[in-house]
């Protein structure tokens, strides 16, 4: 397992070179909100009410999520054709239509999570309750996406004969590992994204945009690693069931 994880941030260093423009989305997206924050006065008196609900920092925000989203499909191609990059970049049918529905899926998800009410509200709970609610509805949609991790990388790859109920048929008994994955993929840059962005407060305005512009390098790599490691753990699921992820393979019955 460690092998593959060295592996994968192997893989979305070659990425960066390979396809500099493709990996620049979210990059580009992160470091246009830190100029807001900037703006905003965010590095001098940090959160402040205003910064809070500034429309401009709340709209680069939601665009960040949907940069972070778009890359999946190029380094999952990336990785699955062995740093193919002309393969990867490729926008082809069906795959970028399945792409574009698991898109449309996360991006409304997304628009609810940062502007929808919370669910405590629309379930008319206290407010206790409703932190609880939102606790258990977080780590719900934690567990979902582990069993839903094949149907996100197979898409991106043309194979529309992995869909969600497979996609569970596939992953089942393999949720630690893929815990693991998503972990080592996401911990360590999500850890050096805080570190950076806290960090930050207080310090001279030179050092501020600096360590702005390494933070919005790790939110691209972010992007990369967090996707990558869901298709790892795909792999390695539908390798042990005899199932291929990729298009135009033979995809056999599930192994009992």
């Amino acid at each position: 397992m460690w092998r593959d994880v060295k592996q994968l941030y192997a893989d979305g260093a070659a990425f960066a070179l390979a396809l500099p423009i493709l990996f620049s989305i979210p990059v580009v997206i992160e470091f246009a909100q830190h100029v807001v924050e900037i703006d905003l006065g965010f590095y001098q008196h940090g959160l402040t009410a205003s910064a809070a609900f500034d429309q401009r920092r709340l709209t680069l925000g939601f665009a960040k999520v949907l940069a972070l989203l778009l890359p999946g499909y190029w380094f999952v191609r990336f990785i699955a054709w062995n740093r193919d990059a002309r393969r990867a970049k490729r926008i082809e049918r069906p795959a970028a239509t399945l792409f574009g529905v698991q898109f449309g899926i996360q991006a409304a998800w997304q628009w609810l999570a940062l502007f929808g009410p919370p669910i405590g509200v629309v379930l008319g709970l206290a407010p206790r309750l409703s932190s609880y609610a939102e606790l258990i509805t977080t780590v719900g949609v934690s567990v979902v996406a582990v069993y839903l991790a094949a149907w996100l990388v197979a898409w991106p790859l043309g194979n529309a004969q992995i869909g969600p109920l497979r996609s569970i048929a596939i992953m089942a008994g393999s949720f630690w590992r893929t815990v693991a994955y998503m972990v080592a993929g996401a911990l360590p840059l999500m850890a050096l994204h805080y570190v950076l962005g806290y960090g930050a407060i207080g310090r001279p305005e030179w050092l501020v945009w600096i360590m702005m512009a390494a933070d919005a390098l790790v939110v691209g790599f972010l992007a990369l690693t967090t996707v990558g490691a869901a298709y790892l753990a795909a792999k390695r699921a539908a390798d042990r069931r005899g199932v291929s992820l990729r298009d135009g393979a033979p995809v056999r019955e599930l192994k009992r």
